[in-house]
């Protein structure tokens, strides 16, 4: 009887694993037609950005004007229809209105509305010159700044006419700094900068310089096939199918466009597997991040949507748990987590230490708590029980970034929220299941208007410091054209908070060299030279086709300061940047650099980019963590690595998950050792257990895996 009871329940749990598996994409197929279901009525809604109810209202309210009528009548119906012509990509249309509204403004004497429309007509041919370059002809050096080589445009129209357009704006206001720096951009795609731009207007070419003189990374994302045109959207670099090598993910909030998936099958080999992944229906989203939510060794994807739309904004997020066969099922309604609120933001921790990944879910709330942020108890069992209220967590507000870090090294997990319009948080983890809010206390309340925040060791003291994002509101060309032009700071700046070991914090931003005016959307760290300090990308801009600012490489100069390289390693992107990710693609011990660029308007797409690390020369460890009474991907685990040097030891700190609230590193741990000759001990903290497992004889340069309570690292691969 024994020796038969196995086949005799053979049969009944492939019956029961078909029946689940039938359960699992009836589920996921109602999802994927209750997104495409929303996105087809996205068009006829008053959305913002997709929603063109606006459009059609103001064009049959210019239709019914009588002829001959008044300029102060026609001009603000016009000139906003105008400009909505323009944030819909319809540009010949758009330029045709606002000709008109410049000619009346002119004409009668409202220099005001001239100058902004002269501004607005030079926006809507920079963009048309974009399309016939930068997407049509794109190159490696495409958009790159400062623009030169591959970069310069091969059809001049669209920067001929912005040339000149941006002239008129001048002429009428010559302080409009918005206007100025994009007459150096102008000029720069047709190769006459500097010279070919008037001495007042001039953009300094020291101004361009990097602050220290690094090698290029080279953009070879045409190369490697991963030039994706897109929105803007998410991007994670990580082994979605486990064979050792970095794949790529990335999402758009275009309403219909799928997530992307390129399996990496050998080095700089890449193949697209979205269909095959079953992505196909997974549409839409501003951000995405992968997790390991059943803790059963398969990275997952969380999907939010919604962000920046308001009402209309009401997408479900999607959960998108990966099965043994390598596609994903939608799982959110049956794990608990579905919300129907406009987000592009959330963080995960084990926040009670009992193996297995929470969840917080930020919404942007406007007020009523229609929009309320979520926090998530993970029951063990691929379901999800909301505690947000039993947590003591409060109304958050217009959230845009979240981050978990352990603050005060106690091994509990506290979270960070930043937001728009109002105060930052910080929620102290009190006892796993319990939080106090403490964001003035630890001197972390700022900025007022903020945007991605990420957990750091910026100065490899063993604190985890906090980066937060400044994203005031203000006429951000403007803003950013007076900083790039003159240095001139009119607006509040990005922080660096240092953290002092006991979990308060001081504001080192000016001290460190990061009081810089930026608008980062997207960020993210990682070691590019491998000198075991973690350097920072800024994927700036917004939504408004004007948002043509460089996005920024600051080197880490030794915990001390952080320079701008960004010109001379090649990554200084003009196109508006989200998701930032970075990774070892190629699998040669320094790390790559991934950007999802594009916009939010319906046509302001652009084409990602990856930067290729050429190396610096220094040694580096890569260490995969496979928790075992921890989450399987050790997230939360703090990692130490003492090093000798010819100068004497020193140790380089790590946390497992390190990741800003828009990027997606990979959860293997790159880390740089710079000098280092020897690897004198490897230690590992895991959350869950609270054991600690030290190493010696770890080899330099090469790839380990360890496992929770194991006696010895696995030596994967040395170089």
């Amino acid at each position: 009887m024994h020796d038969f009871a196995p086949l005799a329940t053979a049969p009944l749990l492939a019956l029961l694993f078909a029946t689940r598996a039938s359960d699992e994409d009836a589920e996921s197929a109602a999802k994927v037609a209750r997104l495409r279901e929303l996105a087809a009525a996205l068009p006829a809604s008053d959305a913002p950005f997709f929603g063109e109810g606006p459009l059609r209202r103001a064009a049959a309210k210019l239709a019914a004007f009588p002829p001959n009528v008044a300029p102060n009548v026609e001009v603000p119906v016009r000139g906003p229809y105008g400009e909505l012509l323009l944030q819909f990509g319809r540009y010949d249309e758009a330029t045709r209105e606002l000709t008109r509204v410049f000619e009346l403004c002119r004409r009668h004497g409202v220099h005001k509305t001239a100058q902004s429309t002269a501004r607005r007509l030079g926006i809507a041919a920079m963009r048309v010159g974009e399309k016939a370059n930068c997407l049509a002809r794109h190159g490696p050096d495409s958009c790159l700044f400062p623009i030169a080589g591959g970069g310069v445009h091969v059809d001049t129209a669209g920067s001929e006419a912005a040339l000149a357009r941006f002239s008129d704006a001048l002429a009428i206001d010559p302080a409009d700094d918005g206007a100025a720096w994009l007459l150096n951009v102008a000029a720069m795609t047709l190769g006459r900068w500097p010279d070919g731009v008037p001495a007042r207007w001039r953009l300094a070419p020291e101004r361009v310089r990097s602050e220290q003189e690094l090698p290029r990374h080279p953009n070879v994302a045409t190369a490697l096939g991963l030039d994706h045109e897109n929105l803007a959207g998410g991007a994670i670099v990580d082994d979605f199918d486990g064979d050792g090598r970095l794949d790529v993910i990335t999402s758009s909030m275009e309403p219909t466009a799928p997530l992307r998936y390129w399996r990496q099958r050998e080095a700089g080999r890449f193949e697209e597997s979205s269909a095959a992944a079953r992505f196909d229906g997974q549409i839409g989203g501003l951000q995405l991040y992968h997790l390991d939510a059943d803790n059963d060794g398969r990275l997952d994807l969380l999907v939010p949507r919604g962000a920046w739309m308001g009402e209309g904004g009401a997408l479900p997020n999607s959960l998108l748990l990966q099965r043994p066969d390598g596609t994903f099922v939608d799982r959110t309604r049956s794990a608990g987590v579905e919300v129907a609120a406009p987000s592009q933001a959330a963080c995960f921790a084990d926040i009670d230490l009992d193996g297995d990944l929470d969840l917080f879910c930020g919404s942007e709330d406007s007020g009523g708590d229609r929009f309320k942020s979520r926090l998530f108890r993970n029951c063990g069992d691929a379901t999800f029980e909301e505690i947000t209220a039993a947590a003591g967590i409060g109304p958050c507000g217009f959230v845009k970034g979240a981050a978990f870090g352990d603050i005060d090294r106690d091994g509990l997990p506290d979270l960070y929220v930043s937001t728009m319009r109002g105060k930052n948080q910080l929620w102290r983890n009190v006892d796993g299941l319990r939080f106090e809010e403490v964001a003035a206390a630890r001197g972390v309340a700022g900025p007022h208007d903020s945007f991605s925040c990420m957990f750091l060791d910026y100065d490899q003291d063993g604190a985890l410091d906090l980066w937060v994002a400044a994203y005031p509101l203000c006429d951000r060309t403007a803003a950013m054209g007076a900083w790039l032009l003159r240095g001139e700071k009119r607006c509040d700046t990005q922080r660096l908070y240092r953290n002092d070991g006991k979990g308060s914090f001081t504001d080192v931003s000016a001290a460190v060299g990061l009081d810089r005016v930026a608008f980062p959307m997207g960020s993210n760290f990682g070691d590019l030279d491998n000198d075991g300090f973690p350097d920072l990308y800024l994927a700036t801009g917004e939504p408004d086709y004007g948002a043509l600012y460089p996005n920024l490489l600051l080197r880490n100069d030794g915990g001390k300061r952080f320079l701008d390289v960004s010109a001379a390693t090649g990554t200084g992107h003009l196109q508006k940047g989200h998701g930032v990710a970075f990774g070892d693609l190629d699998g040669d011990g320094d790390q790559e650099l991934f950007v999802e660029l594009g916009g939010a308007w319906p046509d302001d797409f652009a084409r990602n980019a990856c930067f290729e690390n050429q190396g610096y020369g220094h040694r580096f460890l890569t260490v995969r963590l496979q928790g075992t009474r921890s989450n399987r991907f050790g997230i939360g685990a703090r990692v130490r690595v003492r090093v000798a040097t010819a100068a004497g030891e020193r140790t380089i700190h790590a946390d497992g998950g390190g990741n800003s609230s828009f990027g997606g590193n990979s959860y293997q741990l790159e880390l740089g050792l710079g000098a280092a000759t020897k690897i004198v001990e490897l230690e590992v903290h895991w959350p869950a257990s609270k054991s600690t497992q030290r190493f010696a004889d770890v080899p330099l340069d090469a790839v380990v895996k360890v496992v929770e309570g194991a006696t010895a690292p696995e030596v994967v691969a040395t170089r």
